[in-house]
């Protein structure tokens, strides 16, 4: 299916000519039928290509429950399950997690749990079709399933690792001015040339940023996420989006630590980063619709972006210190010290541990019409 997308990417280009990186992940990540993300309902795991807090079990869902559930009330749950809450997740896959917060609530939150209406948004169909079994149990919460965010709704968006998998535009500086990475064919393989932006959207960006490349270095510019956050808020009457995924600030993002951007493919739990040495072939260009690309986010500009579009910014944190102020408040502490509860207790160490997914992720919370 791999060597469809390939024929698929050669196809555009020589019809076309050099293609932006964004046009070339768009059709390496989600062409229909043969997208990476297109041809499978899961993709992480220990039989994936990369682990995501959600692989490290049920614990992670019960955190964010308790979170949820915090936010319900500060928006008016009655208590007695009366006020309906819209809770969608964006990038749901085969609804997993959806069904781990929905098994918590259940639990420990039954006034809540009965409030929500459960919204799961997914580009892929298989991952789609593969939620019914997997919300088996909950299935009179859940009100929608697409591939699209509710045109209006009221209460809470969520998303673990969406933003990073965003197709994104990559730039890169010389004595001459700004240029933008395009891919292009050179006989059977796939190249990279350099020339011109494809759009004044790209120097825009980075000088609303507040960021100036030297001369050499590169970096993803991020412009559907832009889009999207100013979308979603635009949808939200009133509530909350909760943002998990890993980035940097733009000072930090584009800065020499960087200096070779941070697109990389994730492929059987290995990374391929960006390599200067070897910008030949970089890996990224190998096996279009067989392996992950991704790139950190630009935390800067998705609050900018965020505040613009009327919301206000609750939290910029590492996932350990989000975490922790739950652990810390819910109670599930006592539960956890529980002999049998041992397995979760390793997973917690594993969300939490420094180094871990716990640095390396953030979490940005925005809300709307909440005072």
């Amino acid at each position: 299916m791999a060597t469809g997308c390939r024929a698929l990417i050669v196809e555009r280009i020589r019809r076309r000519g050099p293609i932006t990186v964004s046009e070339y992940m768009a059709l390496a990540l989600y062409a229909p039928g043969v997208g990476y993300y297109a041809r499978a309902d899961q993709r992480s795991g220990r039989t994936g290509d990369f682990v995501t807090s959600v692989d490290m079990g049920p614990i992670f869902g019960a955190l964010l429950a308790w979170q949820f559930a915090d936010m319900w009330t500060r928006m008016g749950g009655d208590g007695g399950g009366g006020a309906r809450i819209d809770l969608v997740e964006v990038a749901a896959g085969n609804g997993r997690l959806a069904r781990d917060i929905l098994d918590a609530a259940e639990r420990r939150y039954p006034d809540f749990y009965h409030a929500i209406a459960a919204h799961l948004v997914e580009r892929s169909p298989s991952a789609r079709a593969a939620q019914t079994a997997t919300l088996a149990a909950h299935l009179s919460r859940v009100v929608s399933s697409s591939a699209d965010v509710p045109a209006s709704y009221e209460g809470i968006l969520f998303a673990n690792e969406l933003l990073d998998a965003f197709p994104v535009h990559v730039v890169q500086m010389s004595d001459a001015g700004l240029g933008e990475i395009y891919v292009d064919l050179k006989g059977d393989g796939f190249v990279e040339r350099l020339a011109a932006p494809s759009t004044p959207s790209l120097a825009a960006y980075l000088e609303d940023a507040g960021v100036t490349l030297e001369p050499g270095t590169r970096g993803e510019i991020n412009l559907g996420a832009m889009a999207w956050i100013t979308d979603v808020a635009a949808r939200l009457r009133r509530g909350f989006l909760v943002l998990i995924d890993y980035g940097h600030e733009a000072a930090e993002l584009y800065s020499a630590a960087h200096a070779q951007g941070t697109l990389a493919t994730f492929h059987r739990h290995l990374v391929d980063a960006p390599d200067a040495a070897n910008r030949t072939t970089p890996a990224w260009l190998v096996d279009p619709g067989g392996r992950d690309l991704t790139s950190h986010v630009d935390l800067t500009s998705i609050r900018r972006a965020a505040e613009r579009a009327g919301m206000s910014t609750l939290r910029v944190t590492d996932q350990t210190k989000f975490l922790l102020e739950i652990v810390e408040q819910s109670g599930l502490v006592a539960e956890l010290s529980a002999l049998d509860r041992l397995r979760d207790r390793l997973a917690l160490k594993t969300l939490l541990v420094p180094g871990g997914l716990g640095s390396t992720h953030k979490v940005m919370v925005f809300a709307k019409g909440i005072h």
